[in-house]
């Protein structure tokens, strides 16, 4: 693969990366999409209610809503202090994406942002992309990453994170097998959201794999909150995908999000984990991130922010015994194996 990473700002060679969340949102709309334009009402998030709207984090709608630009500044700015260098926005079509804004924060603070290709779940997109055919939607991510996305001249630096439902929707079928082709064609990296329940990233994995994808640059993200057998782990990482554990800094074993009741893991468990899979020689098919896309996961809500793997759990990687080579694996190696692409010939 090539050794410079497309940001907002332009290419930039793999050893300025630096320490990088490989999936988080910084300026997105996860509001239900039939309701978010109606002004619906929601109460201000206040110390009164901000136990209540990080535990039941979709209720408030209000709390579903990252759009300032001076509070992304503050938050990044904190990541940056703490060493951070690349964060990786996957807020695609659907959930509003906002290029041109994250190139201003990304020059304004100094930290590189990474943005996504591609589009989010059926349920927040109109039917014209849902019903789009595999060569349209192939053509429309392309053009994210060679010319610019969303109307801009910024270009997408990795496909995805691409939206799955379960049961998996037939235009999400059909915009797996575009992205696919399109990792073909240039080499980018793909992430995936895959639906909420267990077999879901083994349906995924089997129809990128007949499309032809590169399992080793194609991450299957949400691992905290969507497969909790080991064995399903790990026939996964025997095909060659990545896997991301991209829950890090939530801390309560309730999840909003689910249809039914499961427990998600702590920080502590998910380093267990990870320790293990990389013990077991897949040090490589791993990634970490926090996945904040509410406000009450930011410090400007009382969260703990974009700096939390850096400030709270290398610290704690390190107590627990883990060696800095893999400490660096997760946060510096594998995402600049993942999010270099491009040549000398093709980063204008």
């Amino acid at each position: 693969m090539g050794s410079y990473a497309q940001t907002v700002t332009g290419p930039v060679p793999a050893s300025a990366l630096g320490w990088t969340l490989m999936h988080e949102h910084i300026l997105c709309d996860l509001r239900d999409p039939t309701t978010r334009d109606g002004g619906l009402a929601c109460p201000p998030i206040t110390m009164e209610n901000r136990f209540e709207t990080d535990y039941f984090q979709n209720r408030n709608q209000a709390n579903m809503l990252l759009d300032d630009d001076g509070v992304a500044r503050h938050e990044l700015e904190r990541f940056r202090d703490a060493g951070g260098q690349t964060i990786v926005d996957l807020t695609v079509g659907g959930i509003r994406p906002q290029p041109d804004r994250l190139a201003g924060i990304a020059t304004e603070t100094g930290v590189s942002i990474i943005i996504g290709a591609g589009y989010y779940v059926d349920s927040y997109l109109p039917n014209t992309v849902c019903s789009a055919e595999i060569d349209e939607l192939e053509e429309t991510i392309l053009a994210q990453l060679n010319d610019g996305a969303w109307g801009t001249q910024v270009r997408a630096g990795l496909i995805g994170e691409l939206g799955c439902s379960w049961p998996l929707m037939p235009g999400e079928r059909r915009l797996l097998i575009a992205a696919a082709q399109a990792q073909r064609a240039t080499g980018a990296a793909v992430t995936i959201h895959p639906g909420r329940h267990p077999d879901a990233p083994g349906e995924l994995a089997s129809i990128l794999l007949e499309a032809g994808v590169d399992p080793s640059r194609t991450i299957i993200g949400h691992m905290d909150r969507t497969i909790f057998d080991r064995g399903r782990i790990l026939d996964l990482l025997k095909l060659g995908f990545v896997l991301e554990w991209d829950f890090f800094g939530i801390e309560t074993s309730q999840y909003w999000m689910a249809n039914e009741d499961l427990d998600l893991p702590t920080d502590y468990m998910r380093l267990d984990l990870i320790q293990d899979l990389m013990a077991l020689g897949y040090r490589e098919q791993i990634t970490i991130s926090h996945d904040i896309c509410t406000r009450t996961r930011l410090t400007s809500f009382g969260g703990h922010g974009y700096a939390h793997l850096i400030s709270n759990v290398v610290p704690l990687m390190l107590r627990r015994g883990w060696k800095e080579k893999d400490v660096d694996q997760l946060l510096g190696k594998t995402p600049a194996r993942l999010l270099c692409y491009l040549s000398g010939t093709n980063r204008s």
